[in-house]
C-alpha cells in the first residue's frame, strides 16, 4: 500500500518537471530549443521615461541616461524598483564659471555670459565698455563724465557739479545746487524753510561732487522723510504768513524732490505725513522712456505719459514723476486772486475760494514750462456746492505769488472732482468762483434811506428811556441800551459794511458789527429774564444795574475777544466788514444769537402760562397783570422782528435769490421804527409825556405861567392822582 503511493507521487513529480524544464524563466521554447527572451524590445519599455534598457541572458535591467538619477540612488534597477529624474546641473556653484549664468534644461543645462561679458574659448571673459566706446567714438559718460571699466560693467566719473541722474551708468548731467542757497529765503522768520534748503543743499552737494563710485548718493528713502517732516513743521501753525513764505516752500519742496529722486532706490515710493501726501515713481535705463504715468491720491491724481515726464533727454537714462498733495495749504493761499481776470458774468465779478488741496506736480523734465503734451490732474472737492450761480476754475500758483489761470483749462468737473488739462507744471488747486447778487440803485436807495429812518426812530427811543421820569426802572434800562446797541450797530453797517479799504479798519467795522448785534440780543434775554421775574417773584423783581452792564456788555466782549483770538483774519472780507463765512467765524454771532432767541422762548412760555395761572384765579389787580401781559407781548414782537431780521440777514453775504436781499433791507430798514412804535407810541404812559412835552412848547409863557401860579386844591390833588398813577414798572 506504502509503495503505491510513493509510485504515484513519483509520476507526479516527473511530469511536472518534464513541463518546467522545457524552458526557465526568461527564455522562450523555439525548436524544441530554449532561447533568450529580450525583454527590452517589449511593449511598453519596461523601464519608464528618461531610461535605458539593458537586456541580459534570460533577464534586462534599467539605467537612467545623461542628465538623469534615479530616485532611489540605484545605478541598475528594474521598472519596479526605479524611476529616472532630472538632475539640476546648475546647483552646482559655478557651474559654467566665472562672468556665466547657468540655465538648467530637461537633461541637461546651458551657460550664457552675463551682460557686460562676451563668449571665448575659455568662457566668458569682460567686455571693456570704455575701450569699445573709443573704438566707436562715443562719449558713454557724456562730455563732463570720464569712463571708468570694472570687472563686468563700467562706471561713469563725473565732473565736480554733474551727476548720473539714471544710474552710474548714464552720462553726467548738470545739477545745480544754487537753487537751494538761503539767500532765496523769502523772510527770514521762517526757520523751517532754512533747515529744508541746508539739508538739501548739502545733499545736492554730495550728489554733485562724488569720489566713489556710489556717485554720492545717500538713502533717498531716509531723505524724503526727512524733507517731509520739516516741511510738517513748517505747516502746523496751519498759515504762513504771506504769499512768498507759500512760494518759497513750494519752489524749496520742488526742488527737493528733483534732487532725492534720483536716488530713491525703488520705481514707486509712497510717503504720507500729518501735512503732505506724496508719490513718486522713476524709472531708469532708458534712453527714451515710453509709457502712461498715472499717480493718485486721496485728494487728486495726475495722468501723463514717461516722454513728457522725461523732456528732451536732459537727463539720459532717467525719468521721474510725483505728485504732492498738501493736506492744510489752502488756508494760507485762500486770496491772491487779482491775477484773475476775464471771468465776469452778468458784468459781476465772482467771489473766488480754494476748493480743493494745493497740489504740486512735479517732473525731472528741465522744461515744465513747455511740456510737449498738456497733463491732466484731478482734483477732489473740500466740498460740495449745486448753486447755478458757481463754477469750478483750475489755477496755478505763479512766480509772482498768485493765482492764475493762464495755460491751464477745465476739462470735466461734477460735484466732487475736477479734472483740469495744464500745458505747464507748477502747484494747482481749483478755485469755486461764486458770482454774488449784484445790488441794484433801488436796493442800495432803499437801504440808505430805511437805515436813516431807522436811525432817527432809535434816536427818540434813547431820549424817551432816559428822559421819561414815569416809565423809568429795571425794564426801560433794558430797552434804553438795547436801543443804544441797535443804533450803534445800524450807524456802522450805514458808514462802513462796504467800506473793505484800508484792511484794518475793515476789519474794526466788522468787530463792532459783532459787539454791537450780539449786544442786541444779550439785552432782550435780560428783558425776557426780567418778564420772568416779575410774573415769578412779583415782589423784589428789579435787577442791578451793575448786573446788567456786567452781561449786556460783558458777555459780547468775551465772545468779540475770543473769536478774535481763534480766528483774527475772520473779521473783513474782500466784498463786505463782515464775519468771513469760509472758516466757521460766523457761528461765533449766529451761535450765542441762535441760543439766546431758544433761551427767550423758554421764559416767554413759562411767563405766558404763569399769565394764564393768574388770569383765572380770582386776582383783583387785573391791571397790573394787564401791564405785564403787554410787556410781554411787546418784549415777544421784538424778538420776532429782529429775529427775523437775521434769519434772512444770515443769506445778506452769500448768493441768494434778490427778494431775500429785499426781505432782509425792509426789515432791517423797520428795526428801529418798530422799537418805536412798540415801546413809544404804544404806551399810553409815553404817550402821556409826550402830550405834556408838546403842551409845554405850544401853551404860550404868560398862560404857562398863570397855570404855575394856581392854587386850585382839586387841580393840584388832580396831578398828584396822576402822578401815583403813572410810576410805571415801580408799581408793579
Amino acid at each position: 500500500m506504502g509503495s503505491g503511493k510513493e509510485l504515484l507521487l513519483y509520476v507526479v513529480l516527473c511530469l511536472l518537471e518534464k513541463c518546467a524544464s522545457e524552458c526557465p524563466l526568461g527564455f522562450n521554447l523555439q525548436d524544441d530549443e530554449c532561447t533568450d527572451n529580450n525583454e527590452c524590445a517589449g511593449h511598453p519599455d519596461p523601464c519608464g521615461k528618461y531610461t535605458k534598457c539593458i537586456n541580459t541572458n534570460g533577464s534586462f535591467y534599467c539605467h537612467c541616461l545623461e542628465g538623469y538619477s534615479n530616485i532611489r540612488g540605484a545605478v541598475n534597477f528594474t521598472g519596479l524598483d526605479g524611476q529616472c529624474q532630472d538632475i539640476n546641473e546648475c546647483s552646482v556653484p559655478n557651474k559654467c564659471g566665472h562672468g556665466a549664468n547657468c540655465t538648467n534644461t530637461i537633461g541637461g543645462f546651458k551657460c550664457t555670459c552675463r551682460l557686460g561679458y562676451a563668449n571665448s574659448s575659455v568662457g566668458c571673459v569682460d567686455i571693456n565698455e570704455c575701450n569699445e566706446a573709443v573704438v566707436r567714438s562715443e562719449e558713454i559718460c557724456g562730455a563732463n563724465g570720464t569712463c571708468k571699466n570694472l570687472n563686468g560693467t563700467y562706471w561713469c566719473k563725473c565732473d565736480k557739479g554733474f551727476t548720473s541722474f539714471g544710474n552710474d551708468r548714464t552720462p553726467c548731467s548738470a545739477l545745480d545746487c544754487n537753487t537751494f542757497s538761503a539767500d532765496i529765503l523769502p523772510s527770514q522768520s521762517l526757520g523751517g524753510l532754512a533747515d529744508i534748503l541746508s539739508m538739501m543743499r548739502n545733499s545736492c552737494l554730495a550728489l554733485s561732487n562724488p569720489t566713489t563710485a556710489s556717485g554720492g548718493r545717500s538713502d533717498g528713502e531716509a531723505l524724503l522723510e526727512k524733507l517731509f517732516t520739516a516741511t510738517d513743521a513748517i505747516l502746523s501753525p496751519d498759515q504762513l504768513e504771506s504769499s512768498e513764505d507759500v512760494s518759497g516752500l513750494l519752489g524749496a519742496v520742488e526742488n527737493s524732490i528733483r534732487v532725492i529722486g534720483p536716488q530713491l532706490k525703488r520705481n514707486r515710493t509712497r510717503i504720507e505725513t500729518n501735512k503732505t501726501d506724496a508719490e513718486i515713481a522713476v524709472q531708469r535705463g532708458q534712453t527714451q522712456p515710453t509709457g502712461p504715468v498715472h499717480l493718485s491720491s486721496e485728494n487728486a491724481s495726475l495722468d501723463t505719459d514717461w516722454s513728457t515726464a522725461a523732456g528732451a533727454g536732459a537727463y539720459p537714462g532717467f525719468a521721474m514723476a510725483a505728485l504732492l498733495s498738501y493736506k492744510n495749504l489752502e488756508r494760507s493761499v485762500n486770496g491772491s486772486f487779482e491775477e484773475l481776470s476775464g471771468l465776469k458774468k452778468n458784468g459781476v465779478d465772482p467771489l473766488f475760494q480754494i476748493f480743493s488741496r494745493v497740489v504740486s506736480v512735479v517732473v525731472s523734465n528741465p522744461s515744465p514750462q513747455n511740456l510737449s503734451r498738456p497733463v491732466n490732474i484731478t482734483l477732489r472737492h473740500l466740498g460740495t456746492e449745486e448753486s447755478s450761480e458757481v463754477s469750478y476754475v483750475c489755477a496755478y500758483w505763479s512766480e509772482r505769488g498768485a493765482w492764475s489761470t493762464d495755460g491751464c483749462y477745465q476739462q470735466q468737473s461734477n460735484t466732487s472732482h475736477t479734472t483740469c488739462t495744464c500745458e505747464h507744471l507748477s502747484s494747482f488747486a481749483v478755485l469755486m468762483a461764486r458770482y454774488p447778487m449784484k445790488h441794484t440803485f433801488g436796493l442800495q436807495l432803499m437801504t440808505k434811506i430805511g437805515l436813516i429812518i431807522s436811525l432817527l426812530c432809535l434816536i427818540l427811543c434813547i431820549l424817551t428811556f432816559k428822559f421819561c421820569r414815569s416809565i423809568q426802572g429795571t425794564r426801560t434800562t433794558i430797552h434804553l441800551h438795547l436801543c443804544v446797541c441797535l443804533f450803534l450797530a445800524d450807524l456802522m453797517f450805514l458808514a462802513g459794511i462796504s467800506q473793505t479799504q484800508p484792511v484794518a479798519g475793515c476789519r474794526f467795522v466788522a468787530a463792532m458789527l459783532h459787539f454791537f448785534f450780539l449786544g442786541v440780543f444779550t439785552w432782550m434775554l435780560l428783558e425776557g429774564v426780567q418778564l420772568y421775574r416779575m410774573v415769578v417773584l412779583v415782589f423784589n423783581a428789579t435787577i442791578r444795574p451793575l448786573y446788567l452792564y456786567l452781561t449786556g456788555y460783558g458777555a459780547p466782549l468775551v465772545i468779540l475777544i475770543i473769536s478774535a483770538i481763534i480766528r483774527p483774519g475772520g473779521y473783513g472780507t474782500d466784498e463786505h466788514c463782515w464775519l468771513s463765512l469760509n472758516d466757521g467765524l460766523i457761528w461765533s454771532f449766529f451761535g450765542p444769537v441762535c441760543f439766546i432767541i431758544i433761551l427767550n422762548i423758554f421764559f416767554f412760555i413759562i411767563t405766558v402760562w404763569k399769565l394764564a395761572q393768574k388770569f383765572t384765579s380770582l386776582n383783583p389787580d387785573l391791571s397790573k397783570l394787564h401791564k405785564i401781559r403787554a410787556f410781554t407781548v411787546t418784549a415777544i414782537a421784538q424778538m420776532c422782528i429782529l429775529g427775523l431780521m437775521w434769519v434772512f440777514g444770515a443769506f445778506l453775504f452769500e448768493q441768494g435769490p434778490i427778494v431775500v436781499a429785499y426781505i432782509f433791507t425792509i426789515l432791517n430798514s423797520l428795526q428801529g421804527a418798530l422799537v418805536f412804535i412798540m415801546h413809544c407810541l404804544l404806551s399810553k404812559q409815553v404817550r402821556d409825556e409826550y402830550a405834556h412835552f408838546l403842551s409845554c412848547i405850544c401853551t404860550p409863557e404868560k398862560k404857562r405861567y398863570s397855570g404855575f401860579s394856581s392854587t386850585n386844591p382839586s387841580s393840584s390833588q388832580s396831578q398828584a392822582s396822576r402822578s401815583g398813577n403813572n410810576t410805571g414798572e415801580s408799581q408793579i
